[in-house]
């Protein structure tokens, strides 16, 4: 007999149900020397009521109800135990002296009873009947446990697959663990970019205690000496509970949810990468059932913080080709301050293909702002590639007209399928004039000394549209005037009005501070967070 076959045979509380006390007291004698517990009612009534204040974990496991009672037929008794939700899979075993017939046995079958018995009833017939109940019962509600825990482990799969970063990643971990073993659970990793390791904790039904465990940042080195090593795979040890206190409880005593010995089980998908810690009382893993769906559990996560790595990896190296694309420094430029911003969207969207320019050219300071149509690499590398023009046309000294002429048509030839937004502002010397040549691009916005603000609303098409681009419309502007180029990620917001965002970017600048650069901090505090889209700012103080 296996070792789960003799748990599903152990002996449990049994309900006795007969008016007869003799019949009572030799029913109970046989299950007490097999090993089980009794509790005796004489009619329907007292063993409805006993059943109905038994504390969940406390309810008898099966019934033996006598078919012939003073108050109710021994058929209604079972009908209403199987309707009740708290005692529906609880087996119930008929026994009757008078009620013997095949229609008796039939109706008692058919109205929920487990089993039927007619008296005289051997003993070993009862403990038998009695044993195959149980073993049935069990096996059925530990299958029914299983199905409900499969379905918190999907449930748990999907959430940490749906994480963003480290710290929300160890949160839906041990929220899944706490749920699939139905206890408290610990859960450790080192975040996405490997710089700070992560540990949250599900001290009981109350939530999760999460946050940065700085202090110890070996302690999954340390986790990983005593079950995993540097192997790959999943594996489970137990541990004393004063060991796991001194290993993860040193910092603020989070992980401290364990009265007694702990689970350690570790997994890791690919070698050399951090393996992803899990803890729960050793007392949960009471099966083989339960270690395979933890360490399911394991696996699952390990493979999700890959995933997520890998995806911040790949971010970080997309971002630094993006930035490489970017000017590494402004020129310097009397009688103009300049600053500039760029913030790229959330980590977990894709790149875009915002940018900016300053190029000093024969006839002044060109400031260039533009946006590639899309969120992808190659928006990214076709940036890279309109700006790289736009700087060598720029130094051939053609006119802002003519810099959009030439980029239009060398879109609409290399990248037909493509547009682009660009607005070109060329500072004249002396600065107190500017020319605007706008290609379907945010307005550059003007703020004068006094305060008061203005944006320069002429535009043209987009570039790569083949269409004709008007002559740049000229500004005079007063000394310490503010212009500040951006692109539509900084005010534009889903489901939002365009033109009220930029409104209230209007009366921001008219009371920011004066220097540039407190300037682009206070914009992108004001406008900046939260946003799915890139950001690029370039403010350029006149005078």
């Amino acid at each position: 007999m296996t070792v789960q076959q003799h748990r599903d045979s152990a002996a449990a509380t049994v309900l006795v149900l007969d008016d007869n006390e003799t019949n009572r007291y030799i029913v109970g004698s046989w299950l007490r020397r097999a090993g089980h517990t009794v509790v005796e009612a004489a009619d329907g009534t007292e063993g409805l009521t006993l059943l109905a204040a038994a504390p969940d974990g406390a309810l008898p496991e099966l019934a033996v109800v006598d078919v012939k009672l003073p108050d109710m037929s021994g058929f209604e008794v079972c009908e209403r135990i199987k309707a009740d939700p708290r005692t529906a899979s609880l087996p119930v075993i008929h026994v009757s002296a008078t009620a013997i017939e095949l229609s008796d046995r039939t109706q008692g079958l058919h109205r929920g009873a487990d089993a039927y018995l007619t008296e005289p009833i051997a003993p070993d017939e009862l403990l038998a009947t009695v044993t195959a109940a149980l073993r049935y019962a069990r096996a059925r509600r530990r299958a029914e446990r299983l199905a409900t825990r499969v379905a918190a482990l999907n449930s748990s799969t999907l959430a940490v697959y749906a994480a963003k970063d480290g710290e929300t990643f160890t949160s839906a971990a041990a929220a899944g663990a706490a749920t699939l073993m139905e206890s408290p659970a610990v859960a450790i990793g080192l975040s996405p970019d490997n710089r700070l390791l992560h540990l949250a904790a599900v001290p009981g039904r109350s939530g999760a205690r999460t946050g940065t465990a700085q202090p110890e940042e070996r302690l999954l080195d340390l986790l990983a000496e005593r079950a995993l090593g540097d192997r790959t795979g999943t594996e489970t040890v137990v541990l004393p509970g004063d060991e796991w206190r001194a290993l993860a409880c040193q910092d603020d005593g989070r992980a401290d949810v364990f009265p007694g010995d702990v689970a350690l089980t570790l997994a890791r998908t690919k070698r050399g990468r951090p393996p992803v810690a899990f803890a729960v009382p050793a007392d949960a893993l009471t099966g083989a059932d339960e270690r395979e769906l933890l360490s399911q559990l394991a696996q699952a996560c390990a493979l999700a913080l890959e995933a997520l790595r890998t995806r911040s990896e790949e971010h970080a190296l997309v971002l630094t080709l993006q930035r490489s694309f970017l000017p590494d420094r402004l020129p310097e430029v009397p009688g103009v301050g300049m600053a500039v911003r760029y913030e790229p969207a959330a980590a977990d969207a894709e790149i875009g293909g915002d940018f900016y320019e300053a190029i000093r050219t024969p006839d002044g300071l060109l400031l260039a702002i533009g946006d590639v149509a899309g969120h992808s690499l190659k928006a990214a590398m076709i940036m890279g590639e309109v700006r790289h023009a736009l700087r060598a046309y720029a130094i051939e000294g053609h006119d802002p007209q003519s810099l959009l002429k030439n980029l239009d048509a060398l879109l609409v030839r290399l990248r037909p399928s493509m547009t682009v937004t660009v607005c070109l502002v060329l500072v004249e010397p002396g600065a107190r004039r500017v020319q605007v040549a706008n290609a379907g691009h945010i307005p550059p916005l003007l703020r004068h000394p006094d305060g008061a603000t203005r944006y320069l609303t002429e535009h043209g098409p987009l570039l790569g549209l083949n269409l004709p681009h008007p002559p740049p419309v000229s500004h005079d502007v007063p000394e310490g005037s503010t212009l500040l180029l951006l692109t539509d990620g900084l005010v534009e917001v889903p489901g939002e009005n365009l033109d009220e965002s930029m409104r209230q970017l209007g009366e921001t600048l008219s009371r920011s501070p004066a220097g540039i650069e407190e300037l682009c901090d206070r914009l992108l505090e004001t406008f900046g967070k939260g946003k799915t889209d890139d950001i690029a700012l370039l403010a350029a103080r006149l005078g």
